[in-house]
């Protein structure tokens, strides 16, 4: 008998789809990382040349979570209230916006 749960295909699938995205991202790394560290985080920032122009890559080598940014998803982080990011940080691991929360028109655009 073998445990199942509902959407484990669909998880499966994507973690796969997002582990190529990841190969092919550092394949295109521009330059050497920055490692960027204190007592309770470390993080590797790079540049990755993209057809679409550059992007930041920035990885956590302790969870294995990653994240690729365009120049105008990081220019929104400085539109950022502290507040925001305290908030990020007080939920990790999950949106600050959940599905049910988001508008029609966001809705159609994921």
């Amino acid at each position: 008998m073998k445990l199942e749960w509902e959407g484990e295909e669909e998880d499966r699938l994507a973690a796969i789809r997002a582990a190529e995205e990841r190969d092919r991202l550092e394949a295109r790394v521009n330059g050497a990382p920055i490692v960027i560290a204190n007592e309770f985080s470390e993080v590797q920032v790079s540049r990755v040349e993209t057809r679409n122009g550059s992007r930041l890559m920035i990885k956590s080598p302790r969870s294995g979570q990653w994240v690729s940014l365009c120049p105008l998803e990081l220019e929104a982080l400085t539109w950022q209230a502290p507040a925001t990011f305290s908030a990020m940080i007080g939920h990790p691991f999950g949106p600050l916006v959940t599905e049910d929360e988001q508008s029609p028109q966001n809705k159609n655009n994921i």
